[in-house]
């Protein structure tokens, strides 16, 4: 009876470690909306670095939440950008306060950043700065689509 226990362990281990294997490497809910060009968790090694962001913003949020980036500078350390939304916040409007969040917590000496037909927040590094790796790290927004492309 006691290897019947073992090995339903085991089998339960396993099916959750493929279950794991296969979730969105975002780190958000299963049911969240937003979505990444690159993973949210990616170790350095594996981050894309360039001069030259976009951040698009598709449809109103359906409930209040929080919006997490991850900004990494080449051979940095990734700083954490938070951004909290409130419902029924329109597309532009989250933009917006996508683009005051980055003001406010990583500046404007380094980077660039400025909005684009309303719904797109274009993030560029400096002359002199470094290039640097922008991940749409998890989003408990309802509604709303988050993207991260590169320009």
């Amino acid at each position: 009876m006691k290897a019947f226990h073992v090995g339903l362990a085991a089998t339960a281990l396993l099916i959750t470690s493929v279950a794991l294997a296969q979730a969105p490497t975002t780190g958000m809910p299963a049911d969240a909306s937003a979505t990444a060009e690159a993973p949210g968790a990616a170790p350095a090694g594996k981050l894309r670095y360039t001069d030259d962001y976009r951040v698009s913003v598709d449809e109103d949020a359906e409930s209040d939440g929080e919006i997490v980036f991850g900004l990494t500078p080449k051979g940095g350390t990734t700083q954490e950008v938070k951004v909290a939304i409130k419902k029924g916040t329109s597309e532009n409007n989250v933009a917006g306060e996508i683009k005051k969040a980055f003001v406010a917590q990583i500046g404007t000496k380094d980077y660039n950043i400025e909005m684009e037909d309303g719904e797109n927040v274009i993030i560029e590094r400096s002359i002199g700065a470094k290039d640097y790796s922008l991940v749409l790290v998890s989003s408990t927004v309802k509604g709303v689509t988050v993207k991260v492309h590169r320009d």
